[in-house]
């Protein structure tokens, strides 16, 4: 399913800025011969975040459409669908705040972290914690 594979995707791109961003988090101090300075850890997590956000967007838009035909309506509010949707817009938010207030650093770094809290559970807490269309694991 093509919504399947763009949706994990982003959360491989995701799961790098997480990575990234904890690393960020952790990194005390910033000697300019580290290998991993904490100017690029924050290029690289907004890097990945901007490589994984359109294929969330697409990921979402083409379950939508796939559910129209399968279930006869684009959107349900299934918590599935509804917690993907919360995922995009902490996604959108990081980037609108990156990009506009040139939000950096520790700010981007726990954003990060918070974004890939709301993949895990979308991916795999709601399937333990809710029930709807998407149930399974």
């Amino acid at each position: 399913e093509f919504h399947i594979s763009t949706c994990f995707i982003s959360y491989a791109c995701f799961a790098i800025s997480f990575l990234v961003g904890v690393v960020y988090m952790l990194k005390r101090s910033n000697n300019p011969g580290d290998i991993l300075q904490k100017d690029k850890l924050d290029i690289i997590g907004y890097k990945a975040i901007s490589i994984g956000f359109p294929f969330l967007t697409i990921g979402i838009v083409s379950g939508s459409i796939w559910a129209n035909t399968a279930w006869g309506s684009y959107w349900s509010w299934d918590p599935k669908e509804t917690w993907a949707l919360i995922t995009w817009f902490i996604y959108a938010i990081y980037l609108h705040l990156r990009i506009f207030a040139k939000w950096k650093g520790r700010s981007s770094a726990i954003a990060s972290i918070i974004g890939f809290i709301a993949v895990l559970f979308t991916f795999i807490g709601v399937n333990f914690l809710l029930s709807g269309l998407h149930s399974y694991l």
